[in-house]
């Protein structure tokens, strides 16, 4: 190990009035004295070592993603690998992972600061071996029982816990000014896992396999890369001191009602991306069975991968649209459109055309998605309001505030991450029911009409707690 070493950058006094700091780098990768506000020390030596950091961070939470998303691609080729399970079940192994994915997302955003940002990278990125081994022994017996299988199904949810560190961790590295873009960086990244997901476990588990498919290739082909991740995690990240377990700050931010409320609103973003894709290979498989896959040579493809691929893409743009317009201003406008797309799905049924299904299913996809985006945004700008910001959309106000606010954003996307849950549960119940799954849509069209007028209320109302302030 190395000595303990100052950083050539030494930081001057900067515009916002922060004293001047030497960043101080300890063995283990540990850094002293971090302070993204500083303009000075930015401008020298942090957002390189930010960059850096935001890179490893989007590839590891990429592949958490991957494996939180496997069983949604997995349980529409399951018939052909000669199991036997009926709607319920089939809905129960797409959701069980959003379930335990959202459920580890409370521990995960406390052990960054327990671990540090790099070393539990490094953890969480090895815990994803389990799951994704797991599916490529189960898979391919048959005569597994229900129980076994909705067991292996809930490991994947170690994917889902990825997203809360690492949010948590990157909000740290950031200002306030430029959280909006970053944070929508990494959340992309990782989102785009789930289209990565259904695009490739068709292609791997059939090409070379004649007429038979090697499913269990759905598990084992991302191995290599998840000790890829851990690898870069271990060399180029690292973990900062200041990002430091403030339970007191945790109580606190539990206590705020516009965590609560920003929770509701992340349901309904978040959770409307990642439950959707979780169920559109199977509602595409339901609806036109014929355009399920589609022969590409030796391998088979699924066009349910652009629903995932155009929410995660859309995640930044509404990041970026809320660093200058707000975040609930595009979150509202989100929520518009997510009606509009749900309604339009359920109208155009019983046209049965394919090519308007998707249209419609990619609309709401991309105002999810832009809609994750701002109402992440919103999360650092409330609550650096609340504490009594002058301008709280570029300052993100004292150090206790920000540990107030990462522990808020990382209980936020736990309660988000339920949606994951709760929509393949009412598509399933409404299609058990009913015959048909028009009623949950128009439920869903109702939630998102709800919450766009909670955003109103609570953020964009004159005589609003937060009135003044861009939110």
């Amino acid at each position: 190990m190395t000595d303990t070493a100052l950083d050539t950058a030494m930081a001057e006094p900067s515009s916002t009035g922060r004293a001047p700091v030497e960043l101080v780098h300890r063995p283990g990768r540990w850094i002293d004295n971090w302070d993204a506000e500083n303009v000075t020390l930015w401008e020298r030596a942090g957002r390189t070592i930010a960059r850096r950091n935001l890179r490893w961070s989007i590839f590891a939470e990429f592949l958490g993603f991957v494996v939180w998303q496997l069983w949604s691609i997995v349980v529409v080729q399951l018939p052909a690998a000669g199991f036997s399970f009926d709607t319920g079940q089939i809905f129960w192994l797409i959701s069980m992972p959003s379930l335990v994915g959202a459920t580890l997302r409370f521990p995960y955003t406390f052990l960054v600061p327990r671990f540090g940002g790099r070393n539990w990278t490094i953890i969480s990125a090895g815990l994803l071996l389990i799951p994704s081994i797991a599916l490529g022994v189960v898979v391919t017996r048959p005569e597994t029982p229900f129980g076994v299988m909705l067991f292996i199904a809930a490991l994947a949810g170690f994917g889902g816990g990825n997203f809360a560190s690492s949010m948590a961790n990157i909000t740290f590295f950031y200002p306030q000014r430029e959280k909006g873009w970053a944070l929508g960086l990494n959340a992309a990244g990782g989102n785009l896992g789930a289209a990565v997901a259904q695009l490739a476990v068709p292609i791997v588990i059939t090409i070379g396999a004649a007429a038979t498919a090697n499913l269990s290739l759905a598990g084992w082909v991302w191995v290599p890369f998840i000790l890829l991740a851990m690898f870069g995690a271990y060399r180029y990240m690292d973990n900062l001191t200041s990002a430091k377990a403030d339970f007191s700050a945790s109580a606190a931010a539990v206590r705020e009602p516009h965590l609560w409320i920003l929770a509701v609103l992340y349901i309904g973003t978040f959770g409307s991306f990642i439950g959707f894709a979780g169920v559109f290979p199977k509602l595409i498989a339901d609806q036109f069975p014929d355009f399920s896959t589609f022969a590409v040579g030796s391998a088979s493809l699924s066009l349910a991968f652009l629903g995932a691929l155009v929410g995660s893409l859309a995640r930044p743009y509404g990041g970026r649209l809320s660093d200058r317009f707000g975040g609930a201003r595009v979150t509202m406008a989100a929520f518009a459109v997510m009606a509009m797309g749900a309604l339009s799905v359920v109208w155009t049924l019983p046209l049965g055309n394919f090519w308007l299904f998707l249209g419609c299913f990619l609309l709401l996809f991309v105002a999810s998605g832009m809609g994750n985006g701002a109402t992440y945004r919103m999360i650092p700008t409330v609550f650096a309001a609340r504490s009594g910001a002058q301008n709280a959309h570029t300052d993100s106000g004292s150090v206790g505030t920000q540990r107030k606010t990462a522990a808020a954003l990382g209980v936020i996307s736990a309660i988000g991450a339920y949606g994951g849950f709760v929509i393949p549960q009412v598509l399933g119940l409404a299609k058990t029911s009913t015959g048909s799954y028009d009623v949950a849509f128009y439920w869903f069209v109702a939630a998102y009409l709800v919450m766009l007028a909670m955003v109103a209320f609570f953020y964009l109302r004159r005589g609003s707690a937060v009135a003044g302030q861009r939110i």
